[in-house]
């Protein structure tokens, strides 16, 4: 060996440089998608607590809505006689609950996920985005469940759906949009303020009944409607009852009126979320 040949320096090591986002700004879908596996394990794990250590089972997914819908059918369809479009108003209501149940599991758990995941936020790195967006995609399994109970009812009552179950679909893109866009801004939110996360249950009461679940939309007086679909839940509430049970035409200008406003809500979630984040860490 040549003892005056140069000695090579060793190669320096490859690493990555975290930073802070700045601004704002919308979903960074490569790093989502490098962290994939990360989000599975999340959703199967949200999945499997949920039900593996209960003696119901799948059964919960099940009785939430099954029991609103008697509850509701005795006070607000024998009591109040509440119209019901024509159709028994035990199908009228969980028509209804399927969505809803949905909604306010998926925003419930979502809105809470950063103060659930501290520990996650402080000690490693990940998209925090796929935090609230694993309640979302983990309660659809409990909607798939009750969709298939409400096909059974509808069986019971021999009620056919309509053509227009081929737009079930849509309605469900919009119904998830808005539970991720109104799930991002409040678990943002109660990173911050505490207060949100106390108040959820209150809330999700008095949204339910800003939502035709208990009552058909067309209660609503004209004038109002529309901007009454301003609520996404409205159009697709009503988009299930006229495509499963024939109640009403299809609402296109509330399910219209009701897609801008879950676009709406989904991009402010988007921008508001992306400009917090970097935070998160250090409040929660």
């Amino acid at each position: 060996m040549d003892a005056t040949a140069p000695i090579s320096s060793p190669r320096p090591e490859p690493h990555l440089v975290i930073e802070a986002s700045h601004g704002w700004q919308l979903i960074n879908w490569r790093e989502l998608l490098h962290y994939r596996d990360l989000f599975y394990f999340l959703v199967w794990r949200d999945i499997k607590v949920r039900y593996s250590q209960s003696v119901l089972g799948i059964g919960w997914a099940v009785i939430q809505p099954l029991f609103s819908m008697l509850v509701f059918t005795i006070v607000f369809g024998r009591l109040a006689k509440v119209s019901s479009d024509g159709a028994p108003y035990a199908l009228f209501s969980f028509a209804a609950m399927v969505p809803w149940s949905y909604f306010a599991n998926a925003l419930g758990d979502s809105s809470g996920s950063l103060a659930s995941g501290q520990s996650m936020l402080s000690k490693v790195y990940f998209p925090r985005l796929i935090l609230p967006m694993v309640g979302v995609v983990s309660k659809l399994v409990d909607f798939v469940i009750a969709l298939g109970v409400l096909a059974l009812l509808m069986a019971w009552y021999r009620t056919l759906p309509t053509v227009n179950v081929v737009f079930l679909p849509l309605l469900v893109v919009i119904m998830t949009g808005t539970a991720t866009g109104a799930g991002m801004w409040l678990s943002a939110l109660s990173v911050q303020f505490r207060d949100i996360r106390y108040g959820m249950g209150f809330g999700l009461q008095l949204l339910m009944y800003a939502a035709p679940v208990v009552y058909p939309a067309s209660m609503i007086p004209a004038e109002w409607q529309l901007a009454y679909a301003l609520n996404p839940m409205v159009g697709v509430i009503e988009g299930f009852r006229s495509a499963l049970l024939d109640t009403n035409p299809m609402p296109w200008a509330w399910i219209g009126v009701g897609a801008l406003s879950a676009a709406a809500l989904l991009l402010s979630g988007c921008l508001y979320f992306r400009k917090m984040e970097r935070t998160f860490a250090d409040v929660a």
